[in-house]
């Protein structure tokens, strides 16, 4: 060790120098990712999706005012003709640099659907998990916050464990609010035979790690819409909770915060 020593000593200004333009760097780096993920340009930046799959400006959603789902576009998806004719299979955003979901997209069809029952996905811990137990509150058993919400259903594609496609959702929006939208296109796959392209974006206000909530799309193909059209945002909420969406971390309406 000595004689490594004594042989790369004369570089230690190089080192020193290397150290000093990456402490420069990095902040201003991550001061711009923070100015662009402000005016709603994240997933631009990270490469998370492709041109026809860039959402709107997520700073258009309004705050929670008591809603569970408000209606975006008038309701009608914001697929392109591309979109439409050409887009196959499934597609899941890589995560950003803060560990994130972007957009999930699939043209569904009821072969994909999955014969036996969803595995375990105790294993991915997407960003904002801060678990807690709200007993009284929360109506699950036991009565956890949060759940691992799938952005595609396992349902729909029998997509299990993909962290692409798990994201921090209360069990309010996960059980209630999402699946009354997801059973609607379960049944129509089942129904018909025909396909449906579906797609899910979680918004991230800023550098938050917990999603606001999700902005949903659905379509059905063949029927030019008459089955299954629908583009609502369903919110990220916990009736009797109150979340820190920078952080995760929650607690009781009726306490304080720790």
């Amino acid at each position: 060790m000595r004689i490594r020593y004594r042989k790369n000593r004369r570089r230690w200004p190089l080192y020193v120098l290397a150290v000093l333009c990456m402490a420069l760097t990095v902040p201003s780096a991550y001061r711009v990712f923070q100015e662009q993920a402000q005016r709603g340009e994240a997933a631009k930046l990270a490469g998370l999706v492709s041109e026809s799959i860039v959402q709107a400006d997520p700073q258009q959603i309004p705050d929670y005012s008591g809603e569970d789902v408000i209606v975006l576009n008038g309701n009608s998806p914001s697929f392109t003709a591309e979109d439409l004719t050409g887009f196959t299979g499934e597609y899941y955003s890589s995560l950003d640099i803060l560990g994130r979901c972007g957009t999930a997209a699939a043209l569904l069809h009821r072969s994909m659907m999955p014969l036996q029952e969803r595995g375990e996905i105790g294993n991915v811990r997407p960003s904002g998990w801060e678990q807690k137990k709200y007993p009284g509150i929360v109506d699950a058993d036991p009565p956890y916050l949060y759940n691992r919400c799938h952005l595609i259903a396992y349902a729909f594609t029998g997509q299990n464990d993909n962290e692409k496609n798990l994201i921090t959702g209360t069990r309010y929006m996960n059980a209630a609010v999402m699946y009354s939208w997801e059973e609607q296109v379960i049944h129509y796959l089942y129904r018909t035979g025909n396909h449906v392209l579906y797609r899910v974006t979680p918004y991230f206000k800023g550098m938050e790690l917990l999603a606001r909530g999700v902005e949903m799309e659905a379509y059905s193909v063949e029927d030019g819409g008459s089955g299954i059209c629908f583009h609502v945002f369903v919110y990220n909420v916990q009736p009797g909770v109150v979340l820190d969406y920078m952080t995760g971390i929650s607690h009781a309406a009726r306490e304080n915060p720790e």
